[in-house]
């Protein structure tokens, strides 16, 4: 069923692997709402996707982008300018990635070279990217900048590791950059925070599985699914959320707000 929410409009969609990741469920909706966009992601991640199959299907084209390099991402938004036929009004950041978490470090052993890379790829790269839709004037007026995060931002999930920090760091960037974007551009920036998604993101983290039904259990509404958040995305790149900017979005089923219930106390 589709809304036409986004008719007309253009942006660039970064981070879409495969079918299971919440970029590609956003690419495949936004088309349905009749936006146009460019997809995006690290030369090496589309070696291992099927990104091509989703451009073909979106009618998109790709433009491959180290999200930590700058002149990467000065080619893909000038670029993207340029397909598209005009300014941008969206743009999912939907990256993020931990070395010390592949590579089985504890959060209490780091190697810190490899923290570094995880923070320049999950947090300091949304820097990058708005600093140079920012510099380029790339965004229309009432735009809409979105970024994924998750609530270990806020509270400790041990097995999360250093991937709690680059998100805190995330959040704050959007806050940030936000204000500026918002005076200077009237452009929105928010942060969804997403239940546990098993997308190939998410399931590297250890005791996926549990987690991922204790969450269920915890939330109200249970947990939201990567289609769910891609709809939720739908919301905030039309224009009926034109003043929401600078929010950290639970999107969670209710879990962010629930203390305790029934199923887990029954469970324990």
């Amino acid at each position: 069923m589709s809304y036409n929410l986004l008719k007309g409009k253009r942006g660039i969609i970064f981070g879409a692997l495969d079918e299971n990741s919440i970029a590609w469920k956003t690419a495949k909706l936004a088309h349905a709402e009749g936006a146009t966009f460019v997809l995006t992601n690290a030369p090496v991640a589309m070696r291992m996707g099927e990104i091509n199959k989703l451009a073909e299907e979106c009618g998109s084209e790709i433009i491959p982008a180290d999200a930590t390099s700058v002149e990467d991402l000065e080619n893909l938004v000038s670029k993207s300018v340029e397909i598209l036929g005009g300014k941008l009004d969206f743009v999912l950041h939907s990256i993020g990635m931990s070395v010390n978490v592949r590579k089985g470090k504890a959060y209490t052993d780091q190697n810190y070279a490899w923290t570094e890379k995880g923070w320049d790829v999950s947090a300091v790269s949304f820097h990058k990217t708005m600093q140079t839709l920012y510099k380029q004037d790339a965004m229309n007026e009432w735009g809409s900048i979105v970024a994924l995060t998750y609530m270990a931002a806020q509270r400790t999930f041990p097995d999360y590791n250093d991937m709690a920090d680059n998100k805190a760091y995330l959040e704050s960037i959007a806050r940030s950059f936000g204000y500026f974007f918002g005076k200077d551009k009237k452009v929105r920036v928010n942060t969804i925070s997403q239940s546990p998604t098993p997308t190939t993101a998410g399931s590297g983290v250890k005791g996926f599985e549990g987690f991922l039904s204790y969450a269920e259990k915890m939330s109200p509404l249970g947990n939201a699914t990567a289609q769910d958040c891609a709809e939720y995305t739908m919301t905030l790149f039309s224009d009926y959320t034109k003043k929401v900017t600078m929010q950290n979005l639970f999107h969670d089923g209710g879990f962010s707000n629930t203390g305790v219930s029934q199923e887990v106390i029954e469970k324990f």
